[in-house]
């Protein structure tokens, strides 16, 4: 069965304008072969499967989530939890996501529910399927003047004005958990010392407030450098400005993730809660309502023997009176009433 499995999702994996799968974990699941790499799906993921891009963190596929007939956009992190900077860099990446509730922030749709809490290893992270990202309409040959805008680009033009919807300060090392490190901190002492290059001199094309707003926004100290409210209300961003439709967070972010003395479980659990949160167990369902329910049936069942052997001999007479009818529908009352006063508890025996 395993042979016959791995051929399937082999051959399934040579033409990615067919992609089929096999079903996994009792049909919940089916496991599709993207440029050699598996993606093991819930069901309700469905073709057309196919690769739309890959990464230095992850390998993305376009899939149709069939609850809502909409394409969605599937990031597969591999052996995330590899080693503690790989799974602290999911998380992080997942908690943004989640804190940055905007219009013009990609959203997270869906954490896929691993199979088993024990064994995974691998992260899904589901999206909004866009048309294109920033990367490629750079590369391309599609003119782009100072004011030229799309709101389809994912993913990297989004995050990198994520932190407005958090923060209105200029953010210090002490608000950015990452920059704590002292690894971080010797790098930067570690990075050979430049003479300042004038900005109009590497891009004379661009006009003074343009320049000007690069010049504020990329002082290295933080305690000098523009606000986000002050780079908003710059005369560059006139015409885009507008402060009823700027909203803020309703808290800051919480880097307590980035304790050091959490370790790659720690970060494992936090990311298995927060699949939860999409996916929760179904609801248990009350033992006493169970027996309700059993009582239902055996009133049911037994008032509809009853009813049967009543029509049955009434039949057999080819006519029905009207007081037989009357002992039929006392029948269909009588269950009615006991069905619906069924008792919660069964009776005590009297000893």
């Amino acid at each position: 069965m395993a042979r016959k499995e791995k051929e399937s999702i082999g051959s399934a994996g040579a033409d990615e304008g067919n992609i089929t799968g096999v079903r996994t974990h009792g049909g919940r699941y089916v496991k599709y072969n993207l440029y050699g790499k598996f993606f093991e799906l819930p069901a309700k993921y469905v073709p057309p499967i196919r690769p739309i891009g890959r990464g230095a963190y992850g390998l993305v596929c376009a899939a149709v989530d069939s609850e809502t007939r909409e394409e969605v956009a599937i990031k597969k992190i591999a052996d995330a939890f590899d080693s503690l900077t790989n799974a602290k860099r999911t998380l992080r990446e997942i908690l943004l996501l989640r804190h940055m509730d905007h219009e013009n922030i990609i959203a997270i749709k869906d954490i896929i529910r691993p199979p088993k809490k024990d064994t995974f290893n691998d992260i899904y992270i589901v999206s909004d399927l866009m048309d294109i990202d920033l990367y490629h309409v750079l590369r391309s040959d599609q003119p782009l003047n100072h004011d030229h805008s799309q709101r389809t680009f994912v993913p990297r033009e989004r995050l990198c004005s994520s932190i407005k919807a958090y923060n209105r300060g200029s953010p210090d090392d002490a608000s950015l958990g990452f920059l704590r490190s002292e690894n971080a901190k010797r790098y930067v002492r570690q990075l050979p010392q430049c003479r300042k290059q004038k900005f109009s001199a590497r891009f004379p094309n661009m006009s003074a407030d343009a320049l000007d707003l690069l010049e504020k926004m990329l002082i290295f100290d933080p305690h000098k450098r523009i606000t986000v409210d002050e780079a908003l209300s710059h005369p560059y961003l006139s015409s885009l400005h507008d402060i009823n439709d700027e909203p803020v967070g309703p808290r800051p972010f919480s880097f307590d993730f980035e304790h050091p003395s959490y370790t790659v479980e720690h970060m494992k659990e936090l990311i298995w809660r927060e699949a939860v949160k999409f996916n929760p167990d179904p609801p248990e369902i009350d033992i006493n309502l169970k027996y309700k329910m059993f009582c239902h049936c055996i009133v049911r069942y037994t008032y509809e023997i009853k009813l049967s052997i009543e029509i049955k001999n009434y039949n057999s007479k080819n006519r029905i009176t009207g007081i037989q009818f009357k002992l039929i529908e006392d029948l269909r009352l009588r269950y009615e009433r006991d069905a619906h006063t069924a008792p919660i508890f069964p009776p005590r025996q009297k000893t």
